[in-house]
């Protein structure tokens, strides 16, 4: 059984996009926003494991096209290579087949816009964003970093079972300059498609870096590991 959790509340900086939209479909250009950024990211941590969503990606830079104007809309429409005004249904389709009932997999997806309390949003972006992403906006006051920071990771939690309790520091928080947070939450648990076999499975030392698999010192502790033996011919 495994699990993947992942939320999204990220500034992102694309050295790079297309100003004009490519003939590929409108999905695959929700996959290549979030391939651009993956890119960028795993420049920066060339030695972590990076996983990322890109329909949450694609789900937050579309919550901030909704209320963006002026130079900004235009760099996140360049970047994303699509109006969300436009792709809205599409995006809502998207959601709703990944969190499908008929699906054998659990798969739970939220969205969510934290404002400064009494900071004054348009009534379109609200509204927009409840009907197109199901977002709905919750007041914090960002003057209060530790109580704010403490509200949106409980809210975090929350939608991701308990898994994720702590995405957000309050370091992060600006009392003078935050003005809005948003968050994109995603939940999945599923089987694995070949599962493990106890009687192959075997608990055994698990090298915790690229280096270690080439040595036979420092190795990292044991966990129950199976390994496969096949022949081809």
């Amino acid at each position: 059984m495994t699990r993947l959790l992942l939320a999204l509340f990220a500034v992102v900086y694309l050295t790079s996009a297309q100003s004009q939209i490519s003939p590929i479909s409108l999905e695959e250009l929700g996959s290549d926003i979030g391939i651009q950024v993956f890119n960028q990211v795993v420049k920066t941590k060339p030695h972590d494991n990076v996983v990322i969503s890109p329909h949450g990606i694609a789900s937050v830079l579309g919550m901030l096209q909704l209320g963006a104007d002026g130079k900004t809309k235009k760099q996140l429409t360049t970047a994303m290579r699509y109006k969300v005004n436009v792709v809205g249904k599409i995006l809502k389709r998207i959601n709703k087949a990944i969190v499908a009932k008929k699906n054998k997999d659990i798969v739970t997806t939220a969205n969510a816009v934290f404002a400064n309390s009494g900071f004054k949003m348009e009534g379109p972006f609200v509204s927009k964003n409840r009907e197109i992403f199901q977002s709905h906006v919750r007041n914090v006051d960002f003057q209060d970093r530790n109580t704010a920071a403490a509200m949106i990771n409980q809210w975090v939690k929350n939608e991701t079972k308990g898994m994720i309790d702590n995405l957000l520091s309050s370091d992060l928080l600006d009392s003078s300059l935050t003005r809005l947070v948003v968050v994109n939450a995603l939940y999945f648990k599923g089987l694995w498609k070949s599962r493990f076999q106890p009687e192959n499975t075997k608990k055994t030392n698990f090298p915790w870096t690229r280096w270690q698999i080439f040595s036979s010192t420092n190795a990292g502790p044991a966990f129950p590991i199976q390994e496969w033996v096949s022949q081809y011919s």
